[in-house]
């Protein structure tokens, strides 16, 4: 009787969605170009609504706080099908986070609280 190797076999490492995205746009943004989500859809083979909901993570802090910008796309260009309505087309760039100077940290408690307290 032959003994079955299943669990011997490895799992082959997938990139997530997310990460084949950001990689796309931040290769596109060397190249000082911007992408449709249909194009992106063209590129990486996932919907457009999903591209679109990873697009707004990559902006939470979370999963890199990237500044995603989005313009409408010039009328003269050609639009490969896309000839009705608004086309938005979309960049990514690393965005630098700041912190506020003055803001209180939630361990320290509020800066009003301190001054009356004085």
């Amino acid at each position: 009787m032959r003994k079955i190797q299943g669990r011997e076999l490895r799992r082959i490492a997938r990139r997530r969605q997310r990460d084949v995205l950001c990689d796309v746009m931040l290769s596109a943004r060397q190249c000082e170009t911007r992408l449709t989500l249909d194009e992106l859809s063209k590129l990486t083979h996932y919907p457009p609504a999903s591209i679109s909901a990873q697009l707004r993570h990559l902006r939470k802090p979370e999963f890199g706080g990237y500044a995603v910008e989005k313009r409408q796309r010039a009328a003269g260009r050609f639009l490969r099908g896309e000839d009705f309505g608004t086309v938005w087309e979309y960049q990514l760039k690393r965005a630098i986070r700041r912190k506020v100077a003055g803001a209180p940290l939630r361990s320290e408690g509020s800066t009003v609280s301190t001054a009356l307290a004085r």
